[in-house]
């Protein structure tokens, strides 16, 4: 075995050069995932309530879809996503030159980044909000510019008037927002693209639009050199583990992002499930319809424990626990040493929450028969 003063030297000798942006950034990841809390815990859990998958899965079409181009998954994928772009411009209205795909809306918000980000730019976004954005403008040496939530979602007007103050280069939205389910009129975003400053750009992530009401969406010109929208197979769809995320912007725009893409990103696979997928509209009404079921139930295991769950555009529902942050994460841990597995916003005071994702009768029937066990814990503990 070899000796400490050995391994010292052979690590000074292969250590690699980190920039030294690198070397200032913590090890850490957005999220810590179900698996590995799994593995912490040394069982799986009961109900998967925490990460916003859509439980009910993708469109049986897109899974045969996926079985068959198994077979043919020695191939590279088609680098230009020509048949995936030619479908949803049509659903869309809009040309496949305004259309980008990439792995996840997260992919695409690390090329964008890369894009516009340079050491010390500035970036708006709210304290709470998605935090995998935040990861990229730091990795790209971004300067994040925080305003706070008001009234529980994100504040429109202050992000556009911070985004004033500091000359920012991008304003990040999420609409519907995540963690709160929080949303804004398509008219107040309208209103306030209208007030950009010039040489901002509005990253609006649509993630949870398939569930969002009608007039929550937006008009705006694709061609709009101020806007970027993010959407993703991911939530209505059922294909969170395919990673396959869209942006629809200007022309001029989309064509940028070739400069600095992995162009071999997406999985072959991949391609075709999101094809038929898209082509199943029956089947994507249906999820929505058993999601907004989900939620109502959610709305009432919450009431009859006395706790209050927030109205949501999206696949899951924040519900506030009544008291502040150190109370919810009591709940939190309570619940999750059960075998339920639910997160919770991290900044106050929209922490008094726990975000529980849209489940099936039977991950809800668990939920209502853990969640007065961890309220009583929960309740014990703070008393004590």
């Amino acid at each position: 075995m070899p000796s400490a003063r050995r391994i010292s030297i052979l690590r000074a000798m292969t250590d690699p050069r980190y920039t030294p942006l690198v070397q200032t950034l913590p090890a850490t990841v957005p999220f810590v995932g179900p698996e590995v809390q799994e593995r912490d815990m040394g069982q799986t859990f009961r109900a998967r309530l925490g990460a916003n998958e859509n439980v009910f899965g993708p469109s049986p079409h897109a899974i045969v879809a996926m079985e068959r181009e198994a077979a043919q998954i020695w191939k590279y994928a088609d680098a230009t996503n020509f048949d995936l772009k030619a479908a949803l411009s049509a659903k869309l209205g809009c040309s496949p030159e305004n259309l980008i795909f990439g792995e996840g809306i997260d992919g695409l918000l690390g090329y964008l980044v890369r894009l516009l980000v340079s050491q010390g730019d500035r970036v708006v976004t709210s304290d709470g909000a998605y935090p995998t954005f935040n990861y990229h403008v730091t990795g790209f040496g971004g300067a994040l510019v925080k305003v706070p939530y008001r009234d529980d979602r994100e504040d429109l007007p202050a992000l556009i008037a911070k985004a004033v103050e500091v000359d920012a280069k991008i304003v990040y939205l999420a609409n519907p927002d995540n963690p709160m389910g929080s949303w804004h009129s398509g008219a107040e975003i309208e209103a306030a693209v209208e007030t950009l400053p010039d040489g901002t750009l509005l990253v609006l992530d649509e993630a949870y639009v398939e569930f969002a009401p009608a007039d929550a969406v937006p008009a705006i010109d694709v061609q709009d050199p101020r806007v970027i929208r993010m959407r993703t197979f991911s939530k209505g769809y059922g294909m969170a583990g395919a990673r396959v995320g869209y942006g629809i912007g200007a022309a001029d725009l989309i064509r940028s992002f070739d400069k600095i893409r992995n162009h071999f990103g997406m999985n072959r696979a991949a391609q075709v499930g999101a094809l038929a997928a898209l082509q199943d509209e029956i089947w994507l009404q249906d999820v929505i319809a058993q999601v907004n079921a989900a939620k109502v139930r959610i709305g009432q295991i919450a009431a009859a424990n006395g706790l209050n769950a927030l109205p949501s555009a999206a696949n899951f529902v924040a519900v506030d626990c009544g008291r502040d942050g150190d109370f919810a994460r009591a709940v939190l841990r309570a619940l999750v040493a059960r075998g339920i597995f639910v997160r919770m916003p991290f900044v106050a005071p929209q922490d008094r929450c726990i975000r529980i994702s849209a489940g099936t009768p039977k991950d809800l029937d668990a939920l209502a028969e853990v969640l007065p066990l961890a309220l009583e814990e929960a309740r014990a503990g703070v008393s004590a």
